[in-house]
Protein backbone atom coordinates (compact mmCIF):
# COMPACT_ATOMS: atom_id res chain seq x y z
CA UNK A 1 0.00 0.00 0.00
CA UNK A 2 1.43 3.33 -0.79
CA UNK A 3 1.23 5.65 2.17
CA UNK A 4 -0.17 5.19 3.57
CA UNK A 5 0.30 3.34 4.12
CA UNK A 6 -1.93 0.47 3.50
CA UNK A 7 -2.20 1.09 2.69
CA UNK A 8 -1.41 3.70 4.36
CA UNK A 9 -2.73 3.87 6.94
CA UNK A 10 -2.92 7.93 6.90
CA UNK A 11 -5.88 10.29 8.11
CA UNK A 12 -7.71 13.46 6.78
CA UNK A 13 -7.05 16.64 7.69
CA UNK A 14 -10.31 18.11 7.22
CA UNK A 15 -11.62 21.32 9.05
CA UNK A 16 -15.35 20.69 9.44
CA UNK A 17 -15.85 24.10 10.40
CA UNK A 18 -15.34 25.72 6.77
CA UNK A 19 -17.70 23.12 5.29
CA UNK A 20 -19.61 24.93 2.73
CA UNK A 21 -23.59 24.76 2.51
CA UNK A 22 -24.29 21.62 0.40
CA UNK A 23 -25.31 22.18 -3.10
CA UNK A 24 -28.13 20.28 -4.97
CA UNK A 25 -27.89 16.93 -7.30
CA UNK A 26 -24.45 18.41 -9.32
CA UNK A 27 -24.46 14.83 -10.30
CA UNK A 28 -27.28 13.58 -12.05
CA UNK A 29 -28.26 14.89 -15.49
CA UNK A 30 -30.98 15.88 -17.70
CA UNK A 31 -30.92 12.59 -19.52
CA UNK A 32 -31.85 10.89 -16.43
CA UNK A 33 -28.29 9.38 -16.46
CA UNK A 34 -26.38 10.30 -13.39
CA UNK A 35 -22.63 10.10 -13.45
CA UNK A 36 -20.74 9.86 -9.39
CA UNK A 37 -18.26 11.62 -8.37
CA UNK A 38 -15.01 9.13 -6.82
CA UNK A 39 -12.13 10.00 -5.08
CA UNK A 40 -9.45 7.43 -3.91
CA UNK A 41 -6.32 6.63 -3.15
CA UNK A 42 -3.25 5.48 -4.87
CA UNK A 43 -2.07 2.17 -3.52
CA UNK A 44 0.64 1.85 -6.77
CA UNK A 45 3.98 2.69 -6.29
CA UNK A 46 4.78 3.40 -9.82
CA UNK A 47 2.67 4.63 -12.80
CA UNK A 48 2.43 1.43 -14.40
CA UNK A 49 0.30 -0.59 -11.13
CA UNK A 50 -1.20 2.73 -10.39
CA UNK A 51 -4.92 2.00 -8.69
CA UNK A 52 -5.93 4.62 -11.52
CA UNK A 53 -6.25 1.42 -13.61
CA UNK A 54 -8.13 -0.35 -11.65
CA UNK A 55 -11.15 1.91 -10.84
CA UNK A 56 -11.19 3.17 -14.43
CA UNK A 57 -12.05 -0.82 -15.47
CA UNK A 58 -14.32 -0.84 -12.48
CA UNK A 59 -16.21 1.68 -13.83
CA UNK A 60 -16.22 0.67 -17.08
CA UNK A 61 -17.33 -2.45 -16.25
CA UNK A 62 -20.14 -1.31 -13.73
CA UNK A 63 -21.46 1.16 -16.80
CA UNK A 64 -22.45 -1.86 -18.64
CA UNK A 65 -24.23 -3.28 -16.71
CA UNK A 66 -26.10 -0.12 -15.30
CA UNK A 67 -26.06 1.74 -19.00
CA UNK A 68 -27.64 5.26 -16.85
CA UNK A 69 -24.93 5.18 -14.32
CA UNK A 70 -20.99 6.74 -15.19
CA UNK A 71 -18.76 6.92 -12.26
CA UNK A 72 -15.89 9.50 -12.99
CA UNK A 73 -12.74 8.60 -10.82
CA UNK A 74 -9.85 11.20 -9.91
CA UNK A 75 -6.96 9.04 -8.12
CA UNK A 76 -4.35 11.00 -6.19
CA UNK A 77 -1.05 9.77 -3.81
CA UNK A 78 -1.71 9.18 -0.30
CA UNK A 79 0.64 12.45 0.28
CA UNK A 80 -2.44 14.57 -1.07
CA UNK A 81 -5.87 13.05 -1.07
CA UNK A 82 -7.06 13.58 2.27
CA UNK A 83 -6.30 17.16 1.91
CA UNK A 84 -8.15 17.29 -2.03
CA UNK A 85 -11.17 15.52 -0.88
CA UNK A 86 -11.51 18.27 2.61
CA UNK A 87 -10.87 20.78 0.48
CA UNK A 88 -13.21 19.32 -2.23
CA UNK A 89 -15.89 19.53 0.79
CA UNK A 90 -15.40 22.81 1.96
CA UNK A 91 -16.16 24.34 -1.10
CA UNK A 92 -19.02 22.85 -1.36
CA UNK A 93 -17.94 20.16 -4.28
CA UNK A 94 -18.04 17.26 -2.19
CA UNK A 95 -17.60 14.36 -3.97
CA UNK A 96 -20.08 11.67 -3.95
CA UNK A 97 -17.92 8.90 -3.07
CA UNK A 98 -14.30 9.08 -1.34
CA UNK A 99 -11.71 6.22 -0.69
CA UNK A 100 -9.42 7.88 1.67
CA UNK A 101 -8.36 7.60 5.39
CA UNK A 102 -10.22 8.96 7.72
CA UNK A 103 -14.50 9.67 7.85
CA UNK A 104 -15.23 10.78 11.60
CA UNK A 105 -15.01 14.34 11.28
CA UNK A 106 -17.76 13.88 8.06
CA UNK A 107 -19.70 11.85 10.02
CA UNK A 108 -20.09 14.01 12.93
CA UNK A 109 -20.68 17.06 10.39
CA UNK A 110 -23.71 15.17 9.26
CA UNK A 111 -22.08 14.87 5.67
CA UNK A 112 -22.40 11.08 5.12
CA UNK A 113 -24.59 8.11 4.42
CA UNK A 114 -24.40 5.08 6.60
CA UNK A 115 -24.05 1.82 5.44
CA UNK A 116 -27.38 1.11 6.39
CA UNK A 117 -28.50 3.34 3.92
CA UNK A 118 -26.27 2.50 1.22
CA UNK A 119 -25.85 -1.06 1.09
CA UNK A 120 -28.06 -4.28 0.48
CA UNK A 121 -28.30 -6.53 3.84
CA UNK A 122 -25.94 -9.27 2.00
CA UNK A 123 -23.42 -6.74 1.39
CA UNK A 124 -23.13 -5.13 4.78
CA UNK A 125 -23.28 -8.30 6.61
CA UNK A 126 -20.46 -9.55 4.43
CA UNK A 127 -18.07 -6.89 5.95
CA UNK A 128 -15.64 -8.73 8.40
CA UNK A 129 -17.85 -7.07 11.96
CA UNK A 130 -14.50 -6.41 14.36
CA UNK A 131 -13.63 -3.80 11.17
CA UNK A 132 -16.70 -2.45 10.29
CA UNK A 133 -17.27 -1.53 14.04
CA UNK A 134 -14.02 0.79 13.60
CA UNK A 135 -15.91 2.63 11.05
CA UNK A 136 -18.80 3.86 13.75
CA UNK A 137 -19.64 7.06 15.23
CA UNK A 138 -22.48 6.91 18.31
CA UNK A 139 -22.81 3.42 17.31
CA UNK A 140 -23.71 4.04 13.27
CA UNK A 141 -21.60 3.08 10.23
CA UNK A 142 -20.26 5.63 7.87
CA UNK A 143 -17.22 4.31 7.34
CA UNK A 144 -16.99 1.32 5.14
CA UNK A 145 -13.48 -0.37 5.04
CA UNK A 146 -11.87 -1.00 2.10
CA UNK A 147 -9.23 -2.44 2.67
CA UNK A 148 -7.07 -3.81 5.45
CA UNK A 149 -3.31 -4.74 6.58
CA UNK A 150 -1.33 -5.33 9.44
CA UNK A 151 2.04 -4.40 10.10
CA UNK A 152 5.08 -7.15 10.72
CA UNK A 153 9.02 -6.73 10.73
CA UNK A 154 10.71 -7.47 8.02
CA UNK A 155 14.04 -8.33 7.66
CA UNK A 156 16.98 -8.68 4.64
CA UNK A 157 18.28 -12.35 5.14
CA UNK A 158 21.05 -11.67 3.17
CA UNK A 159 21.93 -8.80 5.10
CA UNK A 160 21.58 -10.84 8.15
CA UNK A 161 23.42 -13.75 6.94
CA UNK A 162 26.29 -11.22 6.26
CA UNK A 163 26.03 -9.50 9.95
CA UNK A 164 25.89 -12.94 11.49
CA UNK A 165 22.62 -12.73 12.85
CA UNK A 166 20.73 -15.89 13.10
CA UNK A 167 17.34 -14.75 13.17
CA UNK A 168 15.00 -12.07 13.53
CA UNK A 169 14.80 -10.07 16.77
CA UNK A 170 11.63 -10.28 19.47
CA UNK A 171 12.66 -7.61 22.07
CA UNK A 172 14.48 -4.28 21.51
CA UNK A 173 17.55 -5.07 23.01
CA UNK A 174 17.84 -7.79 20.47
CA UNK A 175 16.55 -5.28 17.71
CA UNK A 176 19.10 -3.01 18.78
CA UNK A 177 21.65 -5.74 18.79
CA UNK A 178 20.69 -6.82 15.15
CA UNK A 179 20.93 -2.72 13.95
CA UNK A 180 24.62 -2.62 15.36
CA UNK A 181 25.54 -5.73 13.88
CA UNK A 182 24.13 -4.48 10.41
CA UNK A 183 25.70 -1.55 10.80
CA UNK A 184 28.99 -2.97 10.00
CA UNK A 185 27.70 -4.43 6.62
CA UNK A 186 29.20 -3.13 3.36
CA UNK A 187 26.49 -1.29 1.90
CA UNK A 188 24.19 -0.91 4.71
CA UNK A 189 22.46 2.63 4.93
CA UNK A 190 19.89 2.01 7.42
CA UNK A 191 20.09 -0.76 10.09
CA UNK A 192 16.46 0.46 10.83
CA UNK A 193 14.42 2.21 8.79
CA UNK A 194 12.23 4.90 10.72
CA UNK A 195 9.86 6.93 8.85
CA UNK A 196 8.62 9.14 10.68
CA UNK A 197 7.55 11.77 7.93
CA UNK A 198 5.01 12.77 6.93
CA UNK A 199 3.38 10.33 4.77
CA UNK A 200 2.32 7.79 7.35
CA UNK A 201 3.54 8.34 10.78
CA UNK A 202 0.95 7.86 12.50
CA UNK A 203 1.51 4.51 11.69
CA UNK A 204 5.23 4.19 12.53
CA UNK A 205 4.32 5.62 15.87
CA UNK A 206 1.55 3.63 16.56
CA UNK A 207 4.26 0.49 16.17
CA UNK A 208 6.71 1.67 18.52
CA UNK A 209 3.66 2.50 20.94
CA UNK A 210 2.48 -1.11 20.66
CA UNK A 211 5.70 -2.45 21.10
CA UNK A 212 5.88 -0.60 24.59
CA UNK A 213 2.77 -1.48 26.06
CA UNK A 214 1.59 1.74 25.19
CA UNK A 215 -0.96 3.12 22.36
CA UNK A 216 -3.14 6.03 21.11
CA UNK A 217 -6.45 5.23 23.59
CA UNK A 218 -7.30 3.35 26.50
CA UNK A 219 -9.91 0.07 26.54
CA UNK A 220 -12.74 3.20 27.16
CA UNK A 221 -11.26 4.82 24.07
CA UNK A 222 -10.26 7.79 26.10
CA UNK A 223 -6.42 8.85 24.41
CA UNK A 224 -3.16 7.78 26.42
CA UNK A 225 -0.84 9.73 23.70
CA UNK A 226 1.51 11.35 26.95
CA UNK A 227 1.08 7.97 28.70
CA UNK A 228 4.19 6.73 30.00
CA UNK A 229 5.16 4.10 28.20
CA UNK A 230 5.26 5.85 25.24
CA UNK A 231 7.01 8.49 26.67
CA UNK A 232 9.49 5.46 27.17
CA UNK A 233 9.27 4.33 24.10
CA UNK A 234 10.28 7.57 22.28
CA UNK A 235 13.01 8.12 24.81
CA UNK A 236 14.27 4.86 23.79
CA UNK A 237 13.97 5.23 20.48
CA UNK A 238 16.21 8.98 20.67
CA UNK A 239 19.07 7.56 22.83
CA UNK A 240 19.10 3.91 21.47
CA UNK A 241 18.47 3.50 18.36
CA UNK A 242 18.50 7.27 16.31
CA UNK A 243 21.28 8.77 18.58
CA UNK A 244 23.57 5.77 17.82
CA UNK A 245 23.30 6.23 14.57
CA UNK A 246 21.13 2.96 13.72
CA UNK A 247 18.32 4.43 11.39
CA UNK A 248 20.84 5.88 9.14
CA UNK A 249 22.36 9.42 8.59
CA UNK A 250 18.87 10.83 7.45
CA UNK A 251 16.29 12.84 9.42
CA UNK A 252 13.81 10.11 10.39
CA UNK A 253 11.23 13.11 10.90
CA UNK A 254 11.62 13.63 6.93
CA UNK A 255 11.85 10.22 6.04
CA UNK A 256 9.13 8.47 4.43
CA UNK A 257 7.67 5.15 4.36
CA UNK A 258 7.84 4.76 0.35
CA UNK A 259 11.26 6.13 0.60
CA UNK A 260 12.44 3.41 3.18
CA UNK A 261 10.52 0.56 1.20
CA UNK A 262 12.53 1.40 -1.80
CA UNK A 263 15.81 1.70 0.41
CA UNK A 264 14.51 -2.09 1.10
CA UNK A 265 14.09 -2.96 -2.11
CA UNK A 266 17.80 -1.76 -2.80
CA UNK A 267 19.40 -3.54 -0.27
CA UNK A 268 19.72 -0.84 1.63
CA UNK A 269 18.14 -1.12 4.61
CA UNK A 270 18.33 -4.15 7.25
CA UNK A 271 14.55 -4.41 9.03
CA UNK A 272 11.65 -1.68 8.92
CA UNK A 273 8.28 -2.31 9.50
CA UNK A 274 6.16 -3.40 6.73
CA UNK A 275 2.79 -4.10 5.42
CA UNK A 276 2.16 -7.14 3.07
CA UNK A 277 2.53 -4.61 -0.30
CA UNK A 278 6.15 -4.42 0.74
CA UNK A 279 6.43 -8.76 -0.06
CA UNK A 280 5.43 -7.49 -3.61
CA UNK A 281 7.85 -4.78 -3.97
CA UNK A 282 11.11 -6.54 -2.73
CA UNK A 283 10.14 -9.85 -4.55
CA UNK A 284 10.54 -8.14 -7.81
CA UNK A 285 14.11 -6.61 -6.62
CA UNK A 286 15.05 -10.15 -6.00
CA UNK A 287 15.59 -9.08 -2.08
CA UNK A 288 15.17 -12.05 0.14
CA UNK A 289 13.30 -11.37 3.47
CA UNK A 290 12.16 -12.84 6.36
CA UNK A 291 8.94 -11.43 8.48
CA UNK A 292 8.68 -11.59 11.97
CA UNK A 293 6.00 -10.51 14.94
CA UNK A 294 6.62 -6.94 16.05
CA UNK A 295 9.35 -6.80 18.80
CA UNK A 296 8.27 -5.26 22.14
CA UNK A 297 10.04 -3.56 25.10
CA UNK A 298 10.82 -7.20 26.94
CA UNK A 299 9.61 -9.43 24.08
CA UNK A 300 7.45 -9.82 21.10
CA UNK A 301 5.06 -7.09 21.07
CA UNK A 302 1.36 -8.37 22.20
CA UNK A 303 -0.50 -6.90 19.40
CA UNK A 304 0.14 -4.80 15.90
CA UNK A 305 -1.25 -2.40 14.14
CA UNK A 306 -4.28 -3.02 12.02
CA UNK A 307 -5.02 -0.49 9.18
CA UNK A 308 -8.41 -0.27 7.52
CA UNK A 309 -8.86 2.30 4.88
CA UNK A 310 -12.16 3.85 4.30
CA UNK A 311 -14.74 4.61 1.56
CA UNK A 312 -17.59 6.71 2.45
CA UNK A 313 -20.38 8.73 0.49
CA UNK A 314 -21.53 12.35 0.68
CA UNK A 315 -25.16 12.80 0.82
CA UNK A 316 -24.70 16.27 -1.32
CA UNK A 317 -25.58 15.57 -4.40
CA UNK A 318 -28.59 13.65 -3.48
CA UNK A 319 -27.35 10.27 -5.43
CA UNK A 320 -27.72 7.71 -2.41
CA UNK A 321 -29.66 4.58 -4.76
CA UNK A 322 -26.90 4.78 -7.58
CA UNK A 323 -23.87 5.11 -5.00
CA UNK A 324 -25.27 1.80 -3.58
CA UNK A 325 -25.78 -0.11 -6.40
CA UNK A 326 -22.41 1.12 -7.47
CA UNK A 327 -20.88 -0.21 -3.76
CA UNK A 328 -23.07 -3.77 -3.79
CA UNK A 329 -20.70 -3.91 -7.35
CA UNK A 330 -17.51 -2.89 -5.20
CA UNK A 331 -17.79 -5.26 -2.69
CA UNK A 332 -18.54 -8.06 -4.40
CA UNK A 333 -16.09 -11.14 -3.74
CA UNK A 334 -14.45 -11.38 -6.88
CA UNK A 335 -13.74 -7.33 -6.94
CA UNK A 336 -12.55 -7.21 -3.45
CA UNK A 337 -10.01 -9.77 -4.44
CA UNK A 338 -9.06 -8.24 -7.51
CA UNK A 339 -7.67 -5.59 -5.70
CA UNK A 340 -6.71 -6.93 -2.49
CA UNK A 341 -4.65 -9.33 -5.07
CA UNK A 342 -3.22 -7.02 -6.93
CA UNK A 343 -1.54 -5.04 -4.15
CA UNK A 344 -0.78 -7.91 -1.23
CA UNK A 345 -3.89 -6.27 1.27
CA UNK A 346 -6.09 -7.82 3.02
CA UNK A 347 -9.80 -8.34 2.22
CA UNK A 348 -12.50 -6.46 4.67
CA UNK A 349 -15.38 -8.87 3.92
CA UNK A 350 -15.80 -12.51 5.30
CA UNK A 351 -16.51 -14.14 1.88
CA UNK A 352 -13.59 -12.41 0.17
CA UNK A 353 -11.32 -14.06 3.38
CA UNK A 354 -12.19 -16.90 3.15
CA UNK A 355 -11.12 -17.45 -0.54
CA UNK A 356 -7.63 -15.64 0.11
CA UNK A 357 -7.09 -18.52 2.97
CA UNK A 358 -7.89 -20.82 0.68
CA UNK A 359 -5.89 -20.10 -2.41
CA UNK A 360 -2.28 -21.40 -2.19
CA UNK A 361 -1.02 -18.52 -4.14
CA UNK A 362 -1.79 -16.11 -0.91
CA UNK A 363 0.25 -18.50 0.80
CA UNK A 364 2.37 -15.32 1.95
CA UNK A 365 -0.22 -13.33 3.41
CA UNK A 366 -1.89 -15.76 5.71
CA UNK A 367 0.89 -14.57 8.39
CA UNK A 368 -0.97 -11.00 8.11
CA UNK A 369 -4.55 -12.44 8.14
CA UNK A 370 -3.38 -14.44 11.38
CA UNK A 371 -2.46 -11.09 12.62
CA UNK A 372 -5.94 -9.35 12.05
CA UNK A 373 -7.76 -10.99 14.91
CA UNK A 374 -5.52 -9.39 17.74
CA UNK A 375 -4.95 -6.24 15.46
CA UNK A 376 -5.14 -2.74 16.94
CA UNK A 377 -6.39 -0.13 14.75
CA UNK A 378 -6.43 3.55 15.10
CA UNK A 379 -9.11 5.19 16.64
CA UNK A 380 -10.87 6.72 13.46
CA UNK A 381 -14.24 7.28 14.71
CA UNK A 382 -13.00 9.71 16.82
CA UNK A 383 -13.88 13.37 15.42
CA UNK A 384 -10.71 14.73 16.38
CA UNK A 385 -8.54 11.89 14.97
CA UNK A 386 -7.59 13.97 11.81
CA UNK A 387 -6.23 16.56 13.57
CA UNK A 388 -3.95 14.44 15.89
CA UNK A 389 -2.54 12.71 12.81
CA UNK A 390 -2.04 15.90 11.04
CA UNK A 391 0.02 16.89 14.42
CA UNK A 392 1.62 14.05 14.42
CA UNK A 393 3.01 14.27 10.72
CA UNK A 394 3.97 17.48 11.63
CA UNK A 395 6.24 16.99 15.10
CA UNK A 396 6.59 13.16 16.01
CA UNK A 397 10.09 13.56 14.30
CA UNK A 398 11.01 16.02 16.41
CA UNK A 399 11.09 13.89 19.48
CA UNK A 400 13.59 11.15 18.15
CA UNK A 401 15.79 14.25 17.44
CA UNK A 402 19.22 14.97 19.80
CA UNK A 403 17.78 17.32 22.54
CA UNK A 404 14.39 16.14 21.67
CA UNK A 405 11.09 16.07 23.97
CA UNK A 406 8.82 13.44 23.72
CA UNK A 407 6.96 14.20 27.21
CA UNK A 408 6.51 17.88 26.03
CA UNK A 409 5.44 17.20 22.67
CA UNK A 410 3.16 14.10 23.30
CA UNK A 411 1.31 16.00 26.51
CA UNK A 412 0.43 19.11 23.68
CA UNK A 413 -0.86 16.25 21.36
CA UNK A 414 -2.86 15.23 24.05
CA UNK A 415 -4.22 18.18 25.30
CA UNK A 416 -5.29 19.42 21.62
CA UNK A 417 -6.94 16.07 21.38
CA UNK A 418 -9.08 15.95 24.23
CA UNK A 419 -9.88 19.39 23.35
CA UNK A 420 -10.96 18.93 20.38
CA UNK A 421 -13.15 15.74 21.21
CA UNK A 422 -14.53 17.54 24.36
CA UNK A 423 -15.66 20.85 21.54
CA UNK A 424 -17.10 18.08 19.43
CA UNK A 425 -19.78 16.78 22.04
Amino acid sequence: MQRRRFLGLTAAGAATAALAPALTACGSEASGATTLKLVAADYGDKPGNSSKKYWDALAREFHEKNSKIKVDVEVYSWNEVDKKVAEMVAAGKAPDLAQIGAYADFAAAGKLYSAEQLLTVPTQADLIASIAKAGEVNRVQYGLPFVASTRLLFCNKTLFAQAGIAKPPESWDELKAAATKLQNVKGVKMPFGLPLGPEEAPAETMLWMLGGGGGYTDHNGAYTIESKENVQTFDWLREELVGKGLTGSGDPARTNRQDVFDAFCRGEVGMLHGHPTLMQQATAKGVKYMTAPLPGAKGKAKSTMGVADWMMAFKQNGNREQIGLFLDFVYSTKNVLDFTGQYDLLPVTSSASAQMLGDAKHKDLRQFLEQLENATFYPADKTSWAKVSKDLKEKIGSVVKKGGDPASVLSEIKRDADSREIAAR
